[in-house]
């Protein structure tokens, strides 16, 4: 069966996708939406470092130096 309609011919070259290409094309799309989301989140995340007693730590030049409280 040959098939003479160049239109068919590329609607027959459409359906022979194989399932796992579709599936691994899903996959690495959601990978990569999920890698652009969690950079966004931690661009916006502003984190306050905790003390052992649950209080705020100094953010600031001193509390980097060693034996500062």
């Amino acid at each position: 069966m040959e098939i003479t309609n160049p239109e068919a011919a590329v609607a027959a070259e459409r359906k022979r996708v194989a399932p796992l290409t579709v599936l691994l094309a899903v996959v690495f799309v959601a990978f990569c939406g999920i890698l652009i989301f969690v950079y966004v989140a931690t661009k916006r995340a502003n984190p306050v470092m905790l003390d052992q007693q649950g209080k705020p730590l100094d953010q600031g030049a001193d509390s980097a130096k060693p034996g500062a409280h």
